[in-house]
């Protein structure tokens, strides 16, 4: 057997492992993940909004502070 036909076993045996496993793993209903996925969205902007209030309050403490305006 050649050094290419070895190549081209071993990468369908791994695509054909992967098929398996995937198989085997166990996925969210699509309820369970459009919820999720907001929940994720909603944390996120949450974050997002109080580290944006952060920054706002230290720019507007160097300006006033610091810089004098």
């Amino acid at each position: 057997m050649s050094n290419s036909a070895t190549k081209n076993n071993s990468r369908f045996r791994f695509i054909g492992e992967t098929i398996a496993e995937l198989r085997k793993a166990s996925w969210l209903s699509r309820r369970e993940a459009f919820y999720l996925t907001g929940l994720v969205l909603l944390v996120a902007a949450t974050v997002g909004a109080i580290l944006g209030a952060i920054d706002y309050g230290f720019s507007f403490i160097v300006d006033k502070l610091i810089i004098g305006n």
